[in-house]
């Protein structure tokens, strides 16, 4: 068995009559990038919390590196680092300063070695030339990226980042998406949120989908693309026709657009769509085979769209 950084079984949150999350059974390997992908309000935000032992789950497990959460919350913590809903900085002092003030209310850091480890941090997130500005000077791309940086300010086994791209322009974005790609690539885990499909297809090597609470789909990324049936594309000027033969020959959820017909082949070899078409008189212009986009699987699995544009 994989090793895993996290690990839930059967872990649920309700608030009153409502359950938020649903006996989800969430597995991280160690020195992945996990992404943790649903739409807004699927419960993503609230598992993390229970991760952190922020908020006290209702029922179920919680392994953090081997240990039960939340009763080795004083161990395992200090080797987590997590950036949730956004950072919070004084405005008015500089970067460097607000990593030296928060490192100082840490109790695990070593004092004498602060300035050091602050700069190193702000080397890491490419900010040591901004430490001096001021935080309210900061874009949201560097305010992000502070955060990240005082997530890092004592080394860290596990990274949490909830929607770490929220509201960045295209260039923050991918400033983003680099240093959690190096990150990952030192051996950190990282446990990536987002309903941004695009940014998380880009960067994370595992990925669990939620929806209205419950873990609909967990696995690599490779895994939840092949679970996707292999579809057949057919071009031709009568795509109502091409539509008909195909559901004859048992492609299933048929659909048309435009000039073009697809379906999911199952048992039906590629070779026979092309012959049963030319051999019942439609003109086939195009022909392609291929899996579902990660996208259609997504969509598939939860019945509801997602913001793939980032």
């Amino acid at each position: 068995m994989t090793e895993l950084a996290v690990r839930t079984r059967g872990l649920s949150k309700r608030f009153g009559s409502q359950t938020v999350v649903d006996r989800i059974d969430l597995e991280v390997p160690v020195g992945s990038v996990y992404g943790f992908l649903g739409p807004n309000g699927s419960g993503k935000t609230t598992t993390i919390r229970m991760l952190l032992a922020l908020v006290a789950a209702t029922q179920g497990e919680i392994e953090v590196f081997g240990e039960r959460m939340p009763h080795a919350a004083a161990r395992v913590l200090p080797a987590i680092g997590a950036l949730i809903e956004g950072p919070a900085f004084h405005p008015y002092l500089s970067g460097r300063r607000n990593l030296l003030r928060l490192d100082a209310a840490d109790l695990t850091a070593d004092s004498s070695t602060a300035v050091r480890r602050v700069d190193a941090a702000l080397d890491r997130v490419g900010l040591l030339a901004a430490a001096g500005k001021r935080y309210r000077a900061y874009s949201l791309g560097m305010r992000q990226r502070l955060a990240i940086a005082a997530a890092m300010l004592t080394p860290k086994d596990l990274l949490v980042l909830d929607e770490p791209t929220n509201g960045l322009d295209p260039q923050g974005t991918r400033e983003v998406r680099q240093l959690v790609g190096s990150l990952a690539g030192d051996g950190t885990t990282v446990l990536v949120s987002s309903h941004l499909l695009s940014e998380v297809e880009q960067m994370c090597t595992h990925l669990g989908v939620m929806h209205v609470g419950r873990l609909v789909a967990q696995g690599s990324s490779a895994q939840l693309r092949s679970d996707g049936d292999t579809e057949a594309t057919v071009e031709t000027d009568a795509p109502g026709d091409a539509a008909r033969v195909m559901r004859e020959l048992g492609l299933s959820e048929i659909r048309t657009g435009g000039t073009s017909v697809t379906g999911h082949l199952g048992d039906v070899a590629p070779e026979k769509v092309v012959a049963a078409c030319v051999h019942a008189g439609v003109a086939v212009t195009g022909f392609r085979v291929g899996r579902p986009t990660l996208e259609d699987v997504f969509v598939s699995l939860t019945g509801e769209g997602f913001d793939v544009s980032g």
